[in-house]
Order: C-alpha cells, then sequence, then structure tokens
C-alpha cells in the first residue's frame, strides 16, 4: 500500500476510534436519563395520587357553594 493509502486508512481508525467513544458517552447520558425519567414518572403518579385524595377528602368536608359575594 502507499503512504496516501495508509495515511486515510490511519485517518478513519481515528474518526472511528473517536465516534465509539462519542456513542459510549452519549449511551451512558441516555441510560442515566432514562432513570431519571422512571423516578420522575413514579414520584408525579405518587403526588398525583395524593392530590386525588386531597379532593376527596375536600369535597366530603362541606359541599361547594358559591363565595357570599356572587
Amino acid at each position: 500500500m502507499d503512504r496516501d493509502t495508509i495515511a486515510r486508512i490511519e485517518k478513519l481508525e481515528e474518526q472511528l476510534a473517536f465516534q465509539t467513544r462519542t456513542v459510549e458517552e452519549l449511551n451512558e447520558v441516555v441510560t442515566a436519563q432514562a432513570g431519571q425519567l422512571d423516578a420522575l414518572i413514579r414520584r408525579l403518579a405518587a403526588l398525583a395520587a395524593h392530590v386525588e385524595e386531597l379532593e376527596d377528602a375536600a369535597s366530603r368536608g362541606a359541599p361547594v357553594t358559591k363565595p357570599p359575594h356572587y
């Protein structure tokens, strides 16, 4: 092989190594974000259930009426 071909192959190998490292780093970020998203979804579901419980408790306690200024 001539020098030009060897240089091109070396350049391609460098680019491949860089892209491989970048993909691995991005995979780590995506995996971490998936965990955070799962945790947030669970927390949102818990908060929604809590709000529903509070709404049920509030509606049982007093009837909903118009304020006096209406």
